[in-house]
């Protein structure tokens, strides 16, 4: 909650996160399959009920549930990566107990996993593309003709190991059937001015700051 906090207090907006489910299907905050790179325990959190979860500190914070950061922040637009398909079920559930639905962009890598996350929002929630209809709207934008996804974004890398995913045809195609681009995981200013100049959507940081710096100087921050 600590770095959630954070970004708001730099008059961040929209934020992203992933979601994992216990094993015991409390849908929680949380990058990792398992607590054991940034948190004081070890263990697949899959696997670990929530009473186990709760337990681990991240520093000194307990690992927030996603409706945490949802009721924390009423107004913030949150993009969310359900990380498997434990977490679909949970996920929407939390977003209906919350209300939600206007401000959460939900989505997975897994084609399973957002087809499912679709099917039982009843297509009520935002959606971002699973691996399939990423690929489709690559083969697009060679000019393949390839059938529209209900999608409202896509989310990419620049570069899946040596193929290059993200161009200008693909921002154009993207764009061209309303979808939005978001691309991940962008650290260096250098990059994050060539990216905003192809025109995507959103930029996924780990380094808020030097984001709010490169959007500053461009005229783009809004501090409204």
């Amino acid at each position: 909650m600590t770095a959630f906090a954070a970004a708001v207090a730099m008059g961040y907006r929209y934020v992203e996160t992933d979601v994992h489910a216990t094993a015991d299907g409390v849908l929680v905050a949380f990058h990792d399959h398992t607590l054991d790179r940034v948190t004081d325990m070890t263990g697949d959190i899959g696997r670990l009920d929530y009473a186990d979860v709760s337990r681990a500190r991240v520093g000194q914070d307990p690992i927030p549930l996603l409706e945490d950061v949802l009721g924390t922040w009423p107004h913030l637009r949150v993009h969310i990566d359900a990380k498997h398909l434990a977490a679909a079920a949970p996920l929407v559930a939390a977003v209906d107990r919350t209300g939600a639905h206007d401000r959460v962009c939900i989505g997975s890598f897994s084609d399973r996993t957002v087809h499912t996350l679709r099917r039982l929002s009843r297509r009520r929630i935002c959606t971002w593309m699973g691996r399939a209809e990423i690929l489709s709207l690559r083969l697009a934008s060679f000019g393949v003709p390839t059938p529209r996804s209900t999608a409202a974004c896509t989310q990419v890398p620049v570069r899946q190991g040596r193929l290059l995913v993200l161009d200008r045809r693909l921002v154009d195609t993207a764009h061209r059937r309303g979808i939005g681009v978001h691309v991940w995981t962008v650290n260096e200013p250098e990059e994050m001015e060539r990216l905003l100049d192809l025109g995507v959507d959103a930029i996924l940081s780990d380094r808020p700051t030097v984001l709010k710096q490169v959007l500053t100087c461009r005229g783009v921050w809004n501090d409204g």
